[in-house]
């Protein structure tokens, strides 16, 4: 429904320039993953959001015609000011982050802010998304439409307890007779922290995104305290300042409790991202769950511009 909307009021702007639509009040932030080819990888392609010049059209398109402001700025943004306000975001901390998107930012004079699950970078593996992904594919007897199939293992993947979730991919990789995705195909996936001190210093936010990118909701609040803390943790002892942002794995609204938003709070967390789809209209907010709208292939400059134009119509779940 969302994109049928975005496509026809794409479709009424036409040349229309984007100025001489009406501004809004508010903050539209926009969720990437991964840009580049996504027939590159074997992981879960739904992952990749953007093709190189796909993500260098929307930045050219952004950087005319929205004021790109960072989480540092969201409280100003999101008092009386009108105007078209956009974050860009990151999650993950894969390799083409550094390689790709952050070269077409600078070139844009663009920045955006990048979350990081440190234990990818700290001990390179599979995440668990691109495993399911990879069995799929590697099936002795492949499913007619492996990216179907993978959506339907991860949904499956994140509605478990969290102490089922290792034994599923176990019985997944022997029920496909795949085995589990090779550790060294991960070895060039993941930034290294000198990419990432790269990103830092070349004007970038980097925010958490727990150690090990579990669903939140599934762990008791101690364990969730591991996986926030610790990813606090490290991100203090490589980068040397506090992790003043999150984004929460998998981020729709049951991804996350109140005791999530309470642990991040003790740690002092400014603003934390959740992925389920939406507008932050300006007034009253909650800073620990900002919305985010998800950006996929789908979305070239025309669709850009249509949710530019009515954020508050158009920022459903996926662009």
């Amino acid at each position: 429904m969302i994109a049928g909307k975005r496509e026809r009021v794409a479709s009424v702007l036409g040349a229309r320039p984007l100025r001489a639509l009406p501004t809004w009040s508010g903050v539209l932030v926009l969720n990437y993953h991964r840009v580049g080819d996504a027939s590159s990888g074997d992981g879960d392609r739904s992952l990749w959001s953007a093709t190189a010049d796909g993500f260098d059209a929307q930045l050219r398109h952004l950087a005319r015609h929205a004021d790109v402001i960072g989480p540092p700025d969201l409280g100003e943004a999101l008092g009386s000011r009108r105007g078209r306000h956009v974050m860009l975001t990151f999650d993950d901390g894969y390799r083409d982050n550094h390689a790709i998107a952050y070269p077409l930012l600078r070139a844009h004079g663009l920045r955006a802010t990048f979350f990081l699950a440190t234990g990818f970078l700290d001990r390179p593996h599979a995440a668990w998304w691109d495993e399911l992904a990879w069995m799929a594919r590697h099936a002795t007897t492949p499913p007619s439409d492996p990216e179907a199939a993978t959506r339907t293992l991860t949904d499956r993947y994140k509605a478990l307890p969290s102490e089922e979730a290792e034994r599923f991919l176990d019985r997944v990789a022997e029920e496909t007779g795949a085995g589990r995705r090779p550790a060294a195909l991960a070895e060039r996936e993941w930034m290294t922290w000198d990419m990432v001190r790269e990103l830092r210093d070349g004007g970038m936010w980097l925010g958490g995104h727990t150690v090990s990118h579990p669903v939140l909701s599934s762990l008791d609040p101690s364990a969730q305290e591991r996986e926030i803390g610790g990813c606090a943790d490290r991100m203090a002892a490589e980068l040397g300042e506090p992790m003043a942002w999150f984004s929460y794995p998998v981020g729709h609204r049951t991804a996350f409790t109140a005791d999530t938003k309470r642990l991040l709070a003790a740690r002092a967390v400014r603003a934390a991202f959740s992925f389920y789809g939406g507008h932050q209209p300006a007034g009253r907010w909650d800073p620990l769950d900002v919305p985010r709208v998800n950006v996929s292939p789908r979305c070239d400059a025309r669709m850009l511009a249509a949710m530019l134009a009515f954020p508050q119509v158009l920022a459903g779940a996926s662009a």
